[in-house]
């Protein structure tokens, strides 16, 4: 349940996907097929080596300012870079360049779950470079620095979440709208972290440092909730501080008092020039900007008179949604809406891929459900298709071909097969003459099976009630 005395605000920082770091031209390591070996993609400005001077890069503005928008963000007319000081070994210039006097947008509200009222506000969206690798071994610590320089957009929401499930909901709608902006894959090396800022009954704040994904703040800040109040339980007051989740372990651990935005010592960033946006800079980068989540699910439940939570599960990844639009050209959008929503939707689910990761082509998945819909195979046996596709990145023709899935009616004496069933399952056809409907569905379901899916369970129902009268 939300508790109104708890208090959550979040930091989300999204590495995106550009094809050199923010401010130098070395490689990111994120679109890399593979990992790069430690320290081999940099060079003297990532490495802050005197003398170096930074050049922004303008794919990193312009997806930044794709994700403000699309957010629906005010862009800054003009805004610059900054430099944060703080000494650690992550960043060896002493300071990261980022953000603070001005952001490059503000004001806006994020809806978390649909057709729900409560509104999560967001404070600012800005830019900023990911600082190097550290990689505790034993006694040592080891840095990577090609890591440092990614370039990273950091959300700040206002402290509006009353419940951990609350901002694991925010998190996941707001990595849904990454994806469909294609600033951010999922199934990529991208990673989204987030810090949390908590308090409860009016106390000191306390910040949890990187917290990955979606699914690990909810655990993180759940037990946090816990640690506070347990806290107050013993009649001790909580201290701010900045503590680190342990995600191995599901505890965090104190790293250090909170530190204030004075410690950091911003100053203005003199080797990055101001930058200047416009309404004609804005209408480039909202030109072709894809249909958003929210707006195609409220179209589909119009267009295709499909229900709210099947238009959600079709929504949920972009590459779902144009597939279901496609198929609706071939089959009905009833049919359509039921196998990619639901079933392969369920297999993707089931072998943690996403239809963008699968291999899986669009057409593949349009042929086997208008063969499904001319009632060419029964629901199980073109399920039972569906799975050797995903699981063999095939066609819907080798699938076919290489396990000889068998069609309705082909083969198959279903009327034998029938009389075998009834006659084994005497148990069932009693308590369905007394009444028990369930056990009808339970022959049918022994038909399906004996028929090794040659017929659907309209015929199975029809051929056993035959035998049974």
């Amino acid at each position: 349940m939300n508790d109104v005395s708890l208090m959550i605000g979040l930091e989300t920082h999204v590495q995106l996907n550009t094809k050199t770091k923010a401010f130098c031209a070395c490689k990111n390591p994120v679109n890399l097929p593979e990992e790069a070996e430690p320290n081999t993609l940099t060079c003297p400005v990532c490495l802050g080596l005197p003398g170096s001077k930074p050049t922004c890069n303008k794919r990193f503005v312009e997806l930044a300012s794709k994700v403000a928008i699309a957010l629906g963000a005010k862009l800054a007319k003009d805004t610059f870079f900054s430099r944060k000081t703080y000494f650690y070994p992550d960043m060896s210039k002493n300071f990261q360049t980022t953000q603070y006097e001005v952001p490059l947008a503000s004001g806006t509200t994020l809806k978390i779950i649909p057709d729900c009222k409560k509104d999560i506000r967001l404070r600012r969206i800005h830019m900023e470079e990911d600082p190097a690798k550290l990689i505790h071994a034993g006694t040592h610590t080891l840095v990577d620095y090609n890591r440092a320089g990614i370039p990273l957009i950091e959300i700040v929401t206002e402290p509006d979440f009353r419940s951990p499930k609350e901002a694991r909901n925010y998190l996941q709608k707001l990595a849904q709208i990454l994806a469909y902006l294609g600033v951010y894959d999922p199934m990529s090396d991208a990673s989204i972290k987030t810090d949390a800022n908590i308090s409860i009954q009016g106390g000191e704040r306390v910040e949890l440092k990187n917290i990955t994904g979606t699914k690990e703040i909810e655990r993180a800040l759940s037990y946090e909730l816990l640690r506070q109040k347990n806290v107050l339980r013993r009649g001790a007051k909580v201290v701010q501080e900045t503590r680190a989740w342990k995600p191995e372990t599901g505890v965090s651990k104190a790293l250090r008092t909170k530190e204030t935005e004075e410690d950091y010592g911003y100053i203005f960033e003199p080797d990055l020039s101001r930058i200047t946006t416009n309404d004609a800079f804005s209408k480039k980068i909202s030109f072709g900007m894809p249909e958003l989540p929210d707006t195609r699910r409220a179209r589909f439940i119009k267009q295709y008179n499909v229900s709210g939570k099947m238009a959600e599960s079709l929504t949920s990844e972009k590459e779902l949604s144009d597939l279901f639009e496609l198929a609706c050209k071939k089959a009905k959008p009833d049919v359509s809406a039921t196998w990619v929503g639901i079933v392969l939707a369920k297999t993707l689910n089931y072998n943690n891929l996403t239809m963008k990761s699968s291999g899986m082509k669009n057409e593949w998945v349009i042929e086997l459900i208008h063969a499904f819909q001319n009632k060419e195979y029964s629901d199980q046996t073109a399920e039972r298709i569906l799975r050797k596709m995903v699981g063999n990145k095939c066609g819907y023709h080798v699938a076919v071909n290489k396990y000889n899935f068998p069609k309705l009616g082909e083969g198959a004496n279903i009327s034998e097969m029938a009389k075998k069933v009834v006659s084994a399952n005497k148990k069932a056809v009693d308590d369905y003459k007394a009444g028990e409907s369930k056990s009808l569905n339970f022959l049918i379901g022994q038909l399906i099976r004996e028929s090794r899916g040659s017929i659907d369970a309209e015929g199975a129902k029809k051929e056993i009630l035959k035998q049974i009268s």
